[in-house]
């Protein structure tokens, strides 16, 4: 059995795509994600394929966030015609996912889409769906999933070779356990090598209570009148944040009539994906009467017109928009009016990539090229760390340290700094850790 590392590799946390080579010489493809950020690291989405997709026997996703999926529709161009075999959440927001990406990209006259809405539902239709913790039989290997507590349907995949045996699984991004809405993270026990994602693999997680926080930054607007702007990826970061409104509004903690606007499309069509899955939720969310993610003052803008108007709306408000980095969608549109007033706040929920505008501003910047245009930036800036939906470095070892037969490890996804710490931490005696890079073959 062979791995090949073509993406979040080499200290790149997007693109996240593995090739496994079994003993018979059957090929699988573990994930197939977007590039993002950087323009030198976008650029590995144009380039052509270092494998044949017609030739592979099965690709297996872990989950629906673009840099796991959003290059899927180029296998249909490589003459792919099997199965892509994922949990039923998870194919619900790829679709979603993939068709945003795709009219993006067909809206840019600046360059070719690198595909279209056609190539996105040839792609639908090749999704299998998997359960969690029932295996799938093919000619040359057997694939377990397991709920990776990440988003909803997120999985790590353990794949077997029948004939060698010899096994490995791929973490996919796990969970910070426990989260507002996911279940928990599950084990896996045994496995000769793990492909381990390392995001937060040189710190834990603050002690914060995001509620807290988020009451706080909403009654700063209510008390000084102003504007809360929160950027928020569309798949789980917004219901969470509406879960957690939720319960400030029903517990009188903000006031009722703050008005607090949902202003992404895709967050908007992936709270409704949601509200189809309870039976994956958690405990507590699942015993809720009410829909979670609703409440007094909540109001969705799914046309433009409408996002617009929001600007016209009297103080206070809250202001929940994609994209979570910055790095597009209407929350730029947003930043551009309200960042230069000393009035706004601005609150990060999640993790901000080198380069991108949120982790500029996050680290202080006072001007930020937003959209051609230079915008300066008096907002009041804060972050919750304890809000994300990756796992922190004692959980990764937690989660690790379950595997009791692992020889290997691959730590991927993270920045370079970030695994080296991740690999001193790690101590479990004979165990070989590696870094890979980009294109770099192992055997396992």
């Amino acid at each position: 059995m062979k791995i090949e590392f073509l993406g979040a590799s080499g200290g790149e946390v997007t693109g996240s795509n593995y090739l496994v080579t079994l003993d018979d010489t059957n090929q699988i493809l573990v994930d197939f994600g977007m590039f993002q950020g950087r323009p030198e690291i976008e650029k590995h989405n144009f380039e052509p394929l270092s494998f044949n997709p017609s030739t592979l026997q099965a690709v297996f996703l872990t989950h629906a966030h673009l840099d796991h999926c959003g290059r899927l529709p180029l296998l249909v161009f490589g003459g792919f015609k099997g199965k892509i075999y994922m949990t039923k959440p998870t194919a619900s927001l790829v679709q979603i996912i993939l068709e945003d990406a795709a009219r993006i990209a067909e809206k840019d006259r600046d360059k070719s889409p690198l595909y279209t809405t056609d190539e996105v539902w040839k792609t639908i239709k090749m999704i299998e769906i998997v359960s969690y913790d029932h295996p799938i039989l093919l000619k040359s290997l057997k694939a377990e999933f397991k709920d990776a507590g990440h988003i909803l349907g997120s999985s790590s995949i353990k794949i077997t070779d029948n004939e060698s045996k010899k096994s490995i699984i791929f973490s996919g991004d796990l969970g910070n356990s426990p989260q507002s809405i996911v279940k928990p993270t599950d084990y896996f026990d045994n496995a000769d090598a793990v492909v381990m994602e390392s995001t937060y693999g040189d710190s834990s997680h603050p002690k914060e209570n995001p509620a807290k926080i988020i009451q706080e930054e909403i009654n700063e607007i209510e008390n000084k009148p102003g504007t809360l702007l929160i950027p928020a990826f569309a798949l789980e970061r917004t219901q969470e944040i509406l879960h957690i409104i939720n319960h400030l509004k029903k517990d009188k903690k903000v006031h009722p009539d703050t008005k607090v606007f949902l202003d992404s499309p895709m967050g908007i069509d992936a709270t409704t994906v949601y509200l189809d899955f309870k039976d994956f939720y958690n405990e507590e969310l699942q015993s809720h009467i009410e829909i979670p993610f609703n409440f007094e003052g909540a109001i969705v803008t799914s046309e433009s017109k409408d996002s617009k108007n929001i600007l016209h709306e009297p103080d206070p408000k809250v202001i929940i928009a994609g994209s979570g980095m910055m790095s597009g969608g209407r929350i730029l549109r947003h930043a551009t009016t309200f960042l230069p007033r000393s009035s706004t706040r601005i609150l990060f929920v999640g993790y901000q990539s080198e380069e991108t505008i949120g982790r500029k501003i996050l680290e202080g910047a006072k001007n930020v090229r937003i959209e051609k245009q230079s915008v300066t930036v008096r907002a009041h800036i804060r972050e919750i760390k304890a809000l994300s939906s990756h796992a922190d470095q004692p959980k990764l070892i937690t989660w690790l340290e379950h595997i009791a037969t692992a020889k290997k490890v691959y730590l991927t996804h993270g920045e370079l700094p970030q695994q080296h710490a991740l690999q001193k931490k790690i101590s479990k005696a004979g165990l070989e850790i590696f870094l890979p890079k980009m294109s770099e073959v192992f055997e396992i």
